[in-house]
């Protein structure tokens, strides 16, 4: 600044030094508010592998977040502490920052925390995340367990339809602490994560406000900062209930899955979708985009298809290339219930014939579906002519109202006795025991940690027989 700015009169340096305050006070909470940004959603540990990890975070505001973390359990050292490189919250992309943490050493679990502007961001866990171990060719696999679920309608009176709240009571959303308790190694959301609104599933803004509510959800976070997640999509959180390929918005509806959750990946570089494979120590998830490449289910075509020729064949591949001994099919409603008249693949029966012919002509072990969308919960077991019978778990609803068809349903030849569950709840598979004695524990739990049914599957059962016995 010269002299001459010094020389004027006071009348006439007043209204610079006016403007220069404003600016200074302006700037200041413009910072402020920078500085205040804090933790909203999460953290959520998405994928892990062998030697990295995705991290998943969401703030309430612009500024940057990173991720600080150690190796655990190092005796008689002090941990070394590494941060990774920041990563800009914007309101853009709703402050959501997503993080890959690597190169990292197998089978060890890290403690980690969040720093957002600097900041940590206290909570009331202790915060870890692990990655899988090198076990092949060296040991028997490690016992872990999955959490299960689908259908989770989050009340909002202003803009749900009226009359008694489908997502339930308050306390029914103590489903989440009853699954954190549960302290399963990877949680897999099986679809109708949320439940788009008539106000929201006409515009992108609307789709982006219904994914921060849902998240946001206070208990939920528990459950979010427990193990590592991984989810499918159904019709809820792609768009309008049964939507099928001409969803005008479904580029957004990707961006946004994509936005929110940590899979291992997305689609194929030259076909979008949601659709991709997770190896999760001795098993193998095949996770199906339903919905992206779906024909109506009232289409009147012989070809008609739910997934698209092109996805249909990436699974095949997929299939014969997995070396996992346990192969799960995620999909977003049921594959095997010939008795439901609603959302399945059985209204594509030629393409469902197809899969199902594929399984058995290329001989392929190990495969169960996980299915969820009904409303109700069951086990459903399918005989196959010359190899092993086909089981179908299906998971569902977590906080969503009741199905009307129960008593139908829970009749059907199909359904392993005790295992129809018509209430709110979630089910876990626990994968236990030696390599050549590996079994599958599957149970359901009510919305407050009650067990209400449990079925071993021994991994041997689920095996093409050789040739020449039964």
């Amino acid at each position: 600044m010269s002299l001459a700015f010094f020389s004027r009169q006071p009348s006439q340096i007043w209204p610079h030094c006016t403007f220069l305050l404003l600016m200074l006070i302006a700037h200041a909470t413009l910072a402020g508010r920078a500085m205040a940004s804090q933790l909203q959603a999460g953290p959520m540990v998405g994928a892990t592998a062998m030697r990295q990890v995705k991290i998943w975070v969401q703030a309430t505001g612009k500024g940057h977040a990173q991720i600080e973390y150690w190796e655990t359990g190092i005796a008689k050292m002090t941990p070394v502490r590494l941060r990774t490189a920041t990563v800009p919250l914007v309101e853009d992309t709703d402050f959501v920052a997503q993080f890959t943490v690597g190169l990292l050493e197998p089978g060890r679990t890290y403690g980690y925390r969040v720093m957002i502007n600097g900041k940590e961001q206290k909570v009331s866990q202790t915060l870890t995340f692990k990655t899988q171990a090198l076990w092949q060719w060296r040991t028997d696999p490690p016992d872990w367990k999955m959490a299960l679920g689908s259908c989770a309608f989050v009340n909002e009176t202003r803009y749900d339809r009226l009359g008694r709240p489908y997502g339930g009571a308050p306390e029914d959303k103590r489903i989440y602490a009853s699954m954190a308790r549960e302290a399963p190694d990877l949680t897999v959301w099986g679809g109708d994560y949320l439940y788009y609104r008539e106000v929201d599933e006409d515009s992108e803004l609307g789709l982006r406000y219904r994914w921060r509510y849902d998240r946001s959800t206070t208990e939920q976070q528990v459950l979010l900062r427990t193990g590592s997640h991984v989810s499918i999509w159904d019709d809820h959180e792609y768009g309008p209930n049964n939507g099928n390929s001409s969803y005008r918005l479904k580029g957004e509806a990707l961006a946004l899955f994509k936005r929110y959750w940590a899979n291992p990946s997305y689609g194929l570089p030259e076909l979008p979708g949601t659709f991709t494979t997770y190896r999760f120590n001795d098993a193998e998830l095949f996770m199906l985009d339903n919905r992206y490449y779906r024909d109506d289910d009232e289409l009147q075509l012989k070809d008609k298809t739910k997934l698209g020729a092109a996805q249909l064949r990436w699974l095949k591949n997929a299939l014969l290339m997995s070396v996992s001994p346990i192969k799960l099919i995620v999909a977003g409603s049921q594959v095997t219930n010939d008795a439901s008249k609603y959302d399945g693949w059985h209204n594509f029966p030629e393409e469902r014939a197809d899969i199902l012919r594929f399984l058995v002509d290329h001989k392929v072990n190990g495969v169960i579906f996980l299915t969820g969308d009904r409303h109700f919960t069951e086990l459903l077991k399918t005989e196959r002519s010359g190899t092993y019978p086909l089981y179908e778990l299906t998971c569902s609803p977590l906080l969503s109202g009741i199905a009307s068809v129960v008593e139908r349903e829970r009749g059907y030849k199909k359904v392993v006795e005790g295992t129809f569950v018509a209430q709110r709840n979630f089910c876990t598979l626990d994968f236990s025991g030696s390599k050549s004695e590996r079994k599958i524990t599957l149970r359901s739990f009510s919305n407050t940690g009650e067990k209400l049914w449990e079925h071993e599957l021994r991994v041997s059962e689920l095996q093409t027989p050789a040739a020449g016995k039964p």
